[in-house]
């Protein structure tokens, strides 16, 4: 047994690892990442479920379950290699996904502080070693259970993990599979052959990274927050009409960041939206099923004083704009074929980097990955709903990452995981609404 650390509250203690292949052999072989896949630098993603009482043989279910889920999944049990170009690609091997075994013994899950996954979540959400992607299964004093996610982001995006749990908690309960998952790269493929692409919206959006800015490595803070249903429908009012609850909700965050940044005087502060473009780049539902990434990130500057000076409407307005204008089959197209023209060079979206296009000036920087897609309800492996789910997102980067989905609980709250500035999560705390504390035993109100 290897104690891995704690819950705020005891002790984490891994009884058991084994590596869980998929059900039916696997013929060894190589599986190109697309050019939307090549955008995305070497990061593990995170996420986890609470389950109130699964019973004691829940670690069983889940690996029977997951074998049979990685027939189809088979990416998913592979390996993240480099090529002979020396850029990222996939090896279909079949190793398999390592699943880990824990005991958190000393701890109830309704007397963890959710709200600091730092000191709560850290050793229930796997770091993985090998592979795509790793699983661990933690057992607590009251009987209840975590499962914790952790995967490549350049294998795919929330989208496709989403597809993923929810055929695993299909095979779990012996339900019908859903639709067979697409690696059809295809669909990505660049013009031949692929022109300059200079000047347009993809060049404004991303760089190479050997024009990119060197930035150091900053502090950052980690949170989970509720926002009650009415605060979501309050900040859509207020951003006026035709204006979605995540752009009303980036444009609030986008005025925190403002005011975060006049403590450090900082002139300026960038806000990126990911934007999925499987239904721009195919309006007949082809991509629906697909693995891997279909993203970009446009984003907005604007000046500290000038965010704290706006109406919320407004700030919502530049966000709608900047949003629609990379929502179109055109732009991931063209971000396709731009990345054809630089490779083997890897990129780095310009969001990422707190500065404007040109490179110039320092700027907070933060993007929202919409996780509200994520269909909760339906990762239930023969035991019920989760209680609580969240992403846990940290990484090295200065930028900020806020990633908000619904409740558990199904009332239209949002839990939204936040990776930010210590300043930024003080502003946000400060605020009497919008981003209320995780009370202790929240999961089970």
């Amino acid at each position: 047994m290897v104690k891995e650390g704690t819950t705020g509250g005891g002790e984490v203690t891994i009884t058991a690892v084994s590596t869980v292949p998929p059900a039916l052999p696997v013929q060894e072989h190589r599986l190109p990442l697309s050019n939307l896949d090549l955008i995305l630098p070497p990061i593990d993603v995170g996420v986890f479920f609470c389950y109130a009482d699964p019973g004691g043989s829940c670690a069983a279910v889940l690996k029977a379950a997951l074998a049979k889920t990685l027939v189809a999944y088979y990416p998913l049990a592979g390996e993240v290699v480099a090529n002979a170009a020396g850029e990222p690609e996939l090896l279909c091997s079949g190793r398999g996904v390592d699943v880990a075994e824990a005991s958190a013994d000393g701890t109830d899950m309704r007397d963890m502080r959710l709200g600091l996954p730092d000191e709560s979540i850290v050793q229930l959400v796997p770091k993985k070693k090998a592979g795509v992607m790793s699983v661990q299964v933690t057992k607590f004093r009251c009987g209840g259970a975590i499962v914790g996610c952790t995967f490549d982001h350049r294998v795919c995006d929330a989208y496709s993990f989403n597809m993923f749990l929810v055929a695993w908690a299909a095979a779990a309960r012996g339900s019908p599979a859903p639709p067979a998952p697409s690696f059809r790269r295809s669909f990505l493929a660049p013009s031949q052959p692929a022109p300059p692409r200079t000047g347009t919206l993809a060049d404004r959006l991303f760089v190479p990274v050997s024009r990119a800015p060197a930035l150091p490595d900053a502090v950052s803070a980690n949170r989970i927050y509720r926002v009650a249903a009415a605060d979501v429908a309050a900040l859509q009012a207020a951003a006026g009409p035709g204006r979605t609850k995540l752009e009303a909700f980036t444009a609030h965050l986008w005025g925190l960041h403002a005011r975060a940044a006049s403590r450090r005087d900082i002139g300026s502060c960038c806000m990126g939206v990911v934007v999925d473009g499987r239904t721009r780049l195919r309006g007949d539902g082809a991509m629906a099923s697909y693995v891997g990434n279909v993203l970009t990130i446009p984003y907005g500057v604007m000046g500290a004083d000038a965010l704290l000076g706006a109406a919320l409407a407004d700030v919502a307005g530049d966000v709608h704009r900047w949003v629609a204008e990379a929502a179109t089959g055109d732009h991931f197209r063209e971000l396709v074929d731009w990345v054809e023209a630089h490779r083997p060079e890897p990129t780095v979206a310009r969001a990422y980097l707190g500065c404007g296009e040109d490179g110039d000036g320092a700027a907070t920087a933060c993007v929202v990955s919409s996780g509200m897609r994520l269909p909760v309800s339906d990762v239930d492996y023969g035991w019920g709903r989760p209680a609580f789910a969240s992403y846990h997102f940290p990484w090295p980067g200065g930028a900020g990452y806020v990633m908000p989905m619904p409740s558990a609980r199904g009332d239209g709250d949002w839990v939204v995981y936040v990776h930010a500035a210590p300043e930024v999560v003080e502003a946000m705390e400060e605020e009497p609404t919008v981003f209320r504390a995780l009370e202790s035993g929240y999961m089970f109100e």
